[in-house]
């Protein structure tokens, strides 16, 4: 169906009049950048399937992001708001926060628009302005208390997602509410969720974000995109959660890092810090102190590029292969993927926060999961693996994962 409708729209843009060449002059660019061109192709899918409802959700900021054409949403939100895409957003949360209200109409069905409790003020004031000049109704969530309590028990684990899974109940509820489905005592802070919620908030799968994989005897993968200061500080706590509920006290932990277009060594250091932090707390466990203190974070740690295998071409391991070589982030340069320039930044910088730590620098990620892969196998323990830094790093873990397989032998 994909490719259907890709095709259908690029054959449609290669036949319009204005993009064909002419005696008097070469013809306009026949085709938006990829994400515009994805967002089109998107909304023609959604149209010609008949789809009921559609979550729409922004690719940076709002005001001017090609998504936002909609003339009368039934609802809008904005979630937990970070520093990030500074170059086109501005440097501070306020500027931030003004792109991402660029989502709130007047034309609004509702008249309703949502946001987390958490917001920073400064933010949460810019919020409350836009909402205001547009006629609109700002409705800050706090965590509904089945899902702070845990008596949900959220598919997405990490303590964060409660924030996000609030905020989903609520958008949800005054969406279906507006359609005539529902009536107004649908979702209250009062009031257990339906079983339709509870079912979807249960069984919701995201892959690379706060997932955890099990392979063999003891290798466990925990991976998650972070990729902002705020987002890694979010995955490292995570991960101390999942520290303190593993059943060893003694196992092997090791990291998968990469991040090469952002401020790679400002996310590192942000990431050991936060997990040294998020560690001392860990509840009543002899050992708290000694995963802090004694022992380092981690006791491997490798730095890769984006760069999924090791071998561009359709050999028996790669030929599932969604991510190649040639396909890594256009924003990074060639140069410095080739001469390994960020990962060998990030292998210093860590050997400077902790020297403790064996530190290897890794052409692809083939080669660095294969090299985790031999460690655990020598290993009784379980051996605990945390992948974080890019979303573009754990989607080559991931296809990595998926397609080759551990060498038993």
């Amino acid at each position: 169906m994909f490719a259907k409708y890709f095709f259908d729209i690029w054959d449609r843009l290669e036949n319009f009049p204005a993009n064909r060449a002419s005696d008097i002059c070469p013809p306009p660019p026949a085709k938006p950048v990829y994400f515009r061109y994805l967002t089109l192709m998107a909304f023609h899918t959604y149209l010609c399937e008949g789809v009921d409802t559609a979550v729409i959700e922004c690719g940076i900021g709002g005001e001017y992001d090609s998504t936002n054409i909609l003339v009368t949403p039934t609802v809008g939100a904005v979630t937990s708001l970070g520093i990030d895409h500074t170059a086109v957003l501005g440097n501070t949360i306020e500027d931030i926060a003004w792109h991402k209200a660029g989502i709130f109409k007047s034309t609004t069905k509702s008249g309703a628009v949502y946001t987390v409790d958490s917001q920073p003020p400064t933010a949460m004031a810019v919020l409350k302005d836009r909402a205001q000049t547009a006629g609109l109704s700002l409705h800050s969530v706090s965590r509904h208390p089945d899902i702070e309590s845990g008596k949900i028990q959220l598919g997405l684990s990490a303590d964060f997602q409660k924030t996000n899974a609030s905020l989903a109940v609520a958008v949800a509820a005054k969406h279906l509410q507006t359609l005539g489905i529902t009536n107004d005592n649908l979702v209250s802070q009062d009031t257990a969720l339906p079983e339709q919620f509870v079912r979807g908030l249960e069984t919701t799968h995201w892959g690379g974000r706060c997932e955890v994989r099990k392979e063999g005897k003891n290798l466990v993968w925990h991976l998650d995109g972070g990729h902002t200061i705020e987002s890694i500080r979010l995955a490292a706590q995570w991960f101390a959660t999942c520290i303190a509920s593993s059943s060893q006290h003694n196992q092997k932990r090791m990291l998968l890092f990469n991040q090469q277009t952002r401020d790679a060594p400002a996310l590192a250091k942000t990431l050991y810090q936060a997990l040294k932090e998020a560690l001392v707390p860990v509840a009543g466990r002899a050992s708290a102190s000694d995963h802090t203190q004694d022992a380092p974070l981690f006791t491997h740690a490798y730095f890769s590029t984006n760069i999924t295998f090791a071998s561009n071409s359709n050999t028996s391991t790669t030929s599932g292969g969604r991510y190649k070589a040639d396909l890594i982030s256009m924003n990074a340069s060639s140069a410095d993927v080739s001469a390994l320039t960020v990962q060998t930044s990030l292998a210093r910088v860590w050997t400077e926060l902790d020297a403790s730590t064996e530190v290897g620098v890794m052409g692809t990620i083939e080669e660095a999961i294969q090299t985790v892969r031999k460690m655990a196998s020598t290993e009784e323990e379980e051996v605990m693996v945390l992948v974080t830094g890019s979303l573009h790093l754990v989607g080559g873990v991931l296809e990595v994962l998926e397609t080759v397989k551990p060498d038993l032998d």
